[in-house]
């Protein structure tokens, strides 16, 4: 196999913060590309499964199948195993893995599914050849990953401006690429992937809930997670301008006419059967 090569540092790291979103995905709200190949006996991947919501999800709707999360983080994989465990699902299964070189035999999944995990890696291509190495000919990869740049809001919010900026900054910094969802069908390609499959797909947030929540988990995130530390180490900002930019997500949060877009680059691509 392979020998794994240093991934990117994951600029978000796993604080409430983040987590409160993470736990929020599930298959209907972020894998809706991947769900129409999925058939009950499936055997499947998900990569950089998080805290499981995902993958409980996918075992779910491969229930005479097996899905395998799989994360370089182990203690997040306690949480995953929690989430699985509570729906009483028997057919999930966990364990620490590089997407660079992933410990597992040719051809043995159905599907192979990573979400808002090829901007984080340190060579995305080989992440691709690592997931295509593991599918069977005739079995699906299916990608989505955000586009930072793409993001948009209203109303305008020069505080947000700046957000942008240095988030981009900070995880470019730490061997990322934050604007991955319109590259993913390139990096497919490249990978040696031909049928590939490119959409996208958007989350939306306007209702005061909706404004409340994600302003809330991005201004808490911003000055109490592991990216506002990577910010600050860096060099790249100080207390006073992460502040500033809390403030200015709080600010956005309470505009009655607030909205914002996420905007998603997905890739499902088919394994040649003729490899």
């Amino acid at each position: 196999m392979p020998k794994a090569r240093e991934t990117a540092v994951y600029t978000h790291g796993h604080h409430e913060s983040v987590l409160r979103s993470h736990t929020w995905r599930t298959a209907a709200n972020s894998a809706a590309h991947l769900l129409g190949v999925l058939k009950p006996a499936m055997k499947v991947l998900d990569v950089g499964c998080g805290p499981g919501t995902i993958t409980a999800d996918l075992a779910a709707l491969v229930p005479e199948g097996r899905v395998t999360g799989v994360d370089r983080a182990p203690e997040i994989l306690e949480r995953a195993r929690a989430e699985a465990a509570g729906r009483g699902l028997v057919n999930a299964d966990f364990a620490v893995a590089d997407v660079h070189a992933l410990d597992f035999p040719d051809d043995s999944f159905d599907v192979v599914h990573a979400h808002q995990v090829l901007q984080h890696v340190g060579d995305p291509v080989q992440a691709l050849r690592e997931m295509r190495r593991v599918t069977r000919p005739g079995g699906h990869i299916a990608v989505r990953d955000a586009d930072y740049a793409a993001m948009t809001w209203y109303p305008a919010s020069p505080g947000l401006d700046d957000w942008l900026d240095l988030y981009r900054e900070v995880a470019r910094a730490n061997g990322g690429e934050p604007d991955a969802g319109r590259r993913l069908k390139a990096w497919a390609l490249e990978a040696g992937l031909t049928d590939v499959t490119a959409t996208s797909s958007t989350w939306t947030f306007s209702t005061p809930d909706e404004r409340a929540w994600w302003s809330g988990l991005w201004a808490d995130r911003t000055v109490e997670s592991a990216y506002a530390r990577r910010a600050t180490e860096g060099g790249r900002a100080d207390a006073a301008r992460l502040r500033e930019i809390e403030a200015a997500w709080r600010a956005w949060g309470e505009c009655d006419d607030g909205w914002f877009a996420v905007l998603h680059g997905e890739i499902l691509c088919r394994e040649d059967d003729g490899r």
